[in-house]
């Protein structure tokens, strides 16, 4: 039988491989830029629903350029894999890149990203997502995010994060 500790060393070891995979991949163009500001999404409580292969949990998020606050409404989860979670409650952080410079309107984050992700958590644990896509195709998730957890929980697999102005 698998220990804790070993669940989690496999699913972070594997986020980071499929971190650098999907990096390799990534089109330069894609990742040079102009930072635009720090996504904070946060799961909403007594929101999640796991069917151990597929998850999924409301969020919200903020973001703040150019002097605006911009917040987003959205679900994020595992589309496919393993998410067996208790308790759990999350925060992810990415850092937003606009090839075509800082200024941005409101609601520019709309969209699906979809990726890798995995992680781990014993009352406190983290993991590692890379997510592309959404938003308007001069913009860019940085393809890696940190997430912290708090809760018992074991998730790793294909993730996704769906985004909407609030």
């Amino acid at each position: 039988m698998m220990t804790f500790a070993r669940i989690h060393f496999i699913s972070t070891l594997g986020g980071v491989v499929l971190s650098v995979v999907a990096c390799s991949h990534h089109n330069v163009h894609e990742t040079t830029g102009v930072k635009v500001g720090v996504l904070v999404c946060k799961s909403i409580p007594d929101t999640s629903m796991s069917l151990l292969i597929h998850s999924t949990t409301d969020v919200e998020c903020t973001i703040s350029h150019s002097g605006i606050e911009d917040k987003y409404k959205g679900e994020a989860g595992v589309a496919l894999g393993v998410d067996i979670h208790w308790n759990r409650s999350e925060t992810l952080r990415y850092t937003v890149i606009a090839t075509h410079g800082a200024d941005e309107p409101k609601g520019f984050l709309a969209g699906r990203f979809t990726g890798v992700k995995a992680g781990a958590s014993l009352g406190a644990g983290g993991g590692l997502q890379v997510l592309v896509g959404g938003g308007k195709q001069h913009l860019t998730l940085q393809p890696l995010a940190l997430e912290t957890t708090t809760g018992l929980s074991v998730h790793g697999g294909l993730g996704y994060l769906y985004l909407e102005p609030d």
